[in-house]
């Protein structure tokens, strides 16, 4: 695996690094990036308890959306760009939906709500009960013509049949006119037989990257002709995306369908626990180092009415080692002239308010809290209510129980949870082609761990009898890691089902600390790695505590971050699999870019990049398999091109750190969704993880060199000629034009743009090109040395045939 220039730098743009700390959704107005204005009031931030749905986000264009993701709302993974703007899926309360509405945003349909949540985890118990009973610069290159179609594929989709085209046009940073496309009825037709399709515009952070769009047709058309308004023609061959092979890969007797309900943390590991005693010579289980913080919080009360003294209160033992027994009361004592008292009694504790000689009572927050503090230290800690000078007079409050308000049964451990990997293969010393798969980044995607479950089930149970299981098994060493967030995963399980983050609370006593803070605490895992993150200065993450994209205090500062780098940096892993939910994307690196600007993370090369796109092509069509449901071409891609912004996001720091080969899937379409779709969305994307790991096995055994050509064209200019490389399979070109021997610090040749291929080099006829080809395995055509010594690279004058 070669790097390309920078690719594995960290690049810090420190002018870039917001350091704002405002909560979640107290915003500025919608137009803008950074939010700033006057601080928060004392009392403003989110409130535990408050009911979150899914809510559509109607927004104007991709600059809302940047402005979106810089508020740190919680968005899933929805983004779909229609004729009037983009919609995007948020996860609100109605206080944080009456907050965007204020500032300016548009909400639309609410798409789930918490008792469709409560439908799976009760359809979930039924289930166990029943069973325990039973492109910048973009120049045309193609003649005169100033449009060129990037991509044309053609899929079925269930019973329909869909052409999607993608097209780069010159004109098209500046002018927002939609381009036509036509297409023929088939083979020998003529193009314009079998109809048209506009494409539009596809702009982020204000950046033109090409026009795309899909369209129904009825028949698979065989040439597509795009004709831009400034004249320019292109005419491209269709291809068909994800065709469904004659042969099934899955042989005679292959077992699958090994989940019949959703699973806790809990279960998870229990689940690979019991496969690696059941197939000791082929798995183990493996510890990971850092254990996380704890399904456990501390007891927290907020005694005093909103329009009045508030006093935040907190346990000092974690709520199950007893601060769940204590109980504070702020009493009026009936009487004039009372002084400010505390009496602990066990672990009760009760303050008697100071009145004055009318009996009215007169202790402040403050005074309240400094009485707590003194008195009943060895307790509890009190502080004054988000950061209020606590001057306002508190109201009584009868015997209040402090709470660590979690659900989960006592099955579920309160303590730092070791997270668990189960480790597949037959060798399993290090010597053979690593592959990893992880799930459960964020805590309420339910299907994606099912997924790693029960691909360890056909990767085991079928390795007896199943020769192509047997050659993975024999070939690969796997690691599949079904839950590494799994206090997050039991808190959205038995306490808040929309929970996307872990549990540790690192809001200070000034902000959202307290107990009405509790369902907003918590890092993001997937914005807390190392590469291209809110430190380095890019978007899509927050300086916010309670923010839904929170990268926390510092790159790896969490548990859960250090151990997917710990399993990232075994040294044979090249491929891995980040399962997310929801969705329906395929990704890949750059996920991050800064604004203004758009300033990107480094794009792959050529080569990588159409690596990318082969080893994508064969998965999708396995997990199209299943049902004949396709992942389109336009939510196939680097995240930053067919999502947003994801600084700090776990592909990227595999990508750009440790050369991985790192893909991300988004199964589905809801983060919990029935049963029954939720099973299917299982079976069809552990189709498509046990061909990732077909792919991992054909890169550990290709010994195949590669070879090239070059191809000369007339050039636009007189006295010049268009030159192409065209590879056999994806590899990197390295060339010369000097005559001189090609090396690794030769040229590398590029990309034309954002999701084209090759670039056309245009240059002088007559020019010697001196080049060789090698691939990501590291096979270099004609076993050429490129170290000064070899002399059988390949060599070529750029001319054109005569005659």
């Amino acid at each position: 695996m070669f790097d390309s220039s920078g690719r594995r730098w960290r690049h810090r743009l420190p002018a870039l690094v917001a350091a704002s700390a405002a909560a979640v959704l107290m915003v500025s107005p919608a137009t803008a990036v950074v939010p700033d204005g006057p601080a928060p009031r004392a009392d403003a931030g989110p409130v535990a308890g408050e009911a979150a749905n899914v809510v559509e986000v109607l927004l104007d264009g991709t600059a809302q959306l940047d402005a979106l993701v810089a508020t740190g709302v919680d968005l899933d993974h929805h983004v779909t760009r229609t004729a009037d703007g983009v919609v995007v899926h948020a996860v609100v309360t109605p206080t944080e939906a009456a907050a965007l509405t204020a500032a300016g945003y548009r909400l639309g349909r609410v798409l789930h709500r918490p008792g469709d949540a409560q439908v799976r985890v009760d359809e979930r118990e039924a289930t166990i009960a029943a069973h325990r009973a039973d492109n910048a610069g973009f120049t045309a290159t193609t003649g005169t013509s100033d449009v060129k179609i990037i991509r044309a594929d053609y899929f079925t989709s269930g019973t329909s049949q869909v052409l999607s085209v993608e097209a780069k046009w010159a004109e098209g940073q500046s002018a927002t006119t939609a381009l036509t496309v036509e297409r023929d009825s088939g083979p020998g037709t003529e193009i314009g037989s079998g109809g048209t399709q506009t494409i539009s515009r596809f702009v982020d952070a204000g950046v033109y990257l090409y026009h795309r769009g899909a369209a129904p047709v009825t028949a698979k058309p065989a040439y597509v002709r795009v004709t831009s308004p400034t004249g320019g023609v292109a005419v491209a061959k269709v291809q068909e995306w994800l065709p469904i092979p004659d042969t099934d890969p899955e042989g005679p007797g292959y077992q699958k369908d090994f989940v019949t309900s959703y699973l806790t943390p809990t279960e998870l590991y229990a689940r690979i626990h019991q496969l690696a005693a059941e197939f000791p010579h082929l798995a183990e289980i493996v510890e990971l180092p850092y254990r996380t913080n704890g399904y456990r919080r501390k007891a927290q009360t907020v005694l005093g009415a909103a329009s009045a003294g508030r006093v935040a209160v907190d346990s000092l033992a974690w709520g199950h080692q007893g601060g769940n027994d204590i109980s504070v009361e702020l009493a009026d004592p009936g009487a004039p002239d009372a002084a400010l008292a505390v009496t602990v009694t066990g672990t009760d504790v009760r303050v008697t308010l100071a009145t004055d000689a009318g009996g009215a009572v007169t202790s402040t927050a403050a005074e309240v809290v400094a009485a707590l503090n003194a008195h009943a230290g060895s307790l509890l800690r009190a502080y004054t209510y988000r950061g209020s000078p606590g001057t306002d007079v508190v109201a009584p409050a009868p015997p209040t129980r402090l709470t660590d308000d979690l659900s989960a049964p006592p099955s579920v451990s309160r303590e730092p949870h070791p997270v668990y990997a189960i480790r597949i293969g037959k060798h399993r010393d290090g010597s053979r082609t690593g592959v990893l798969a992880y799930a459960q980044e964020h805590a309420r995607e339910w299907v994606p761990p099912l997924v790693t479950i029960e691909t360890a089930e056909r990767l085991l149970r079928n390795y007896a009898h199943d020769g192509r299981t047997k050659q993975l098994l024999n070939d690969l060493d796997i690691w599949i890691a079904p839950s590494v967030n799994p206090d997050g995963g039991h808190y959205s399980f038995y306490d808040f089902n929309f929970q996307r983050k872990n549990m540790t609370n690192h809001c200070p006593a000034t902000g959202a600390a307290d107990f009405l803070g509790r369902d907003s605490w918590g890092v993001d895992n997937n914005r807390n790695y190392t590469e291209y993150s809110l430190f380095d200065g890019y978007s899509g993450a927050s300086t916010s505590c309670t923010s839904g994209t929170y990268a926390g205090p510092a790159e790896l500062s969490e548990p859960e971050n250090r151990n997917v780098d710990w399993l990232a940096s075994r040294p044979n892993i090249k491929f891995s699999m980040n399962l997310h939910s929801s969705g329906n994307y395929f990704m890949w690196s750059p996920g991050a870019y800064a604004v203004p600007g758009r300033i990107s993370a480094p794009r792959p090369t050529l080569a990588e990049e159409s690596a990318f796109w082969g080893a994508s092509a064969r998965i999708l069509t396995a997990i199209k398999r299943h049902r004949n449901l396709a992942v389109t071409p336009a939510r196939t891609g680097p995240i930053s091109d067919v999502l947003y912004s994801a600084a700090g996001n776990s592909g990227d720091m595999l990508w750009y750190r440790y050369g991985i080969y790192a893909w991300n899937f988004e199964v589905g379409t809801s983060f919990q969704p029935e049963w029954d779709e939720a099973h299917d969305e299982t079976m069809e994307f552990a189709n498509g993880l046990v061909e990732m790991m077909r792919v991992a096995r054909e890169f550990a055994r290709d010994r195949k060199r590669p070879t090239s050509t070059l191809t000369v064209a007339p050039g636009a200019t007189p006295g010049t000629v268009d030159v192409t490389f065209d590879v056999s399979e994806p590899a990197a070109v390295f060339y010369t034009l000097d005559r001189s021997a090609p090396s690794y610090s030769s040229t590398l040749y590029g990309s034309a743009g954002i999701r084209e291929g090759g670039a056309t080099l245009t240059v002088p006829a007559g020019t010697t090109f001196h080049w060789f080809s090698v691939d990501s395995a590291g096979n270099v055509e004609n076993n050429y040395r490129p170290d000064g010594n070899g002399r059988n690279y390949r060599r070529a004058v750029a001319t054109l045939p005569t005659g």
